[in-house]
């Protein structure tokens, strides 16, 4: 049987070093984590303690949480899509931590408004066929295809299609306010 794959790969600290064109001793200095800490983990021969990521993302201008993430051994996170309608909009959704992409489709003069569904989001509306009104506390705006706008979703919002319509909805969590 194989030996069972790190849950960690530190190797993506040297991918980080390089391209900030930062020498072992310079992100030693910038972070205050030993050359011999920081060679060790780029090899893989050590884990990290939570303080040594902390430190080592702020040389990097990240957080703990983002280089953690992309010391992750799986890079890919696979989901299924889930089918769903809301009036005469079809959807197909996939949905992670970050981000909540629908692929929609609707018949000309199809509307809906469901703000309850929204977090405190930034929402994006891409338009790849047909026509869409989307109507805003103080703009109304019309999307053609090939045209997309993004707006703060936690605002009461409604679509209408114009005409039959295929389009992308984007829901993007908002980085920490604070």
């Amino acid at each position: 049987m194989p030996p069972a794959a790190p849950k960690f790969d530190f190797s993506v600290l040297r991918t980080l070093r390089e391209q900030h064109e930062l020498t072992l001793a310079a992100l030693s200095e910038a972070s205050g984590v030993s050359v011999g800490v920081i060679s060790k983990l780029e090899r893989n021969q050590q884990s990290a303690e939570l303080d040594t990521l902390y430190r080592l993302a702020r040389a990097f201008g990240l957080s703990a949480t983002d280089l953690l993430a992309l010391c992750e051994s799986e890079l890919v996170h696979r989901t299924a899509e889930k089918a769903y309608r809301s009036g005469d909009f079809k959807f197909r959704q996939v949905k992670y931590a970050n981000v909540v992409a629908h692929l929609g489709s609707a018949p000309a003069g199809a509307k809906v408004n469901r703000p309850e569904i929204h977090h405190d989001d930034t929402e994006v509306c891409w338009v790849t066929a047909g026509r869409i009104r989307v109507t805003l506390p103080h703009e109304t705006v019309e999307l053609g295809a090939g045209e997309s706008i993004q707006f703060d979703a936690i605002q009461q919002h409604a679509y209408e299609t114009l005409a039959d319509s295929d389009f992308v909805i984007l829901h993007l969590r908002k980085d920490k306010r604070y």
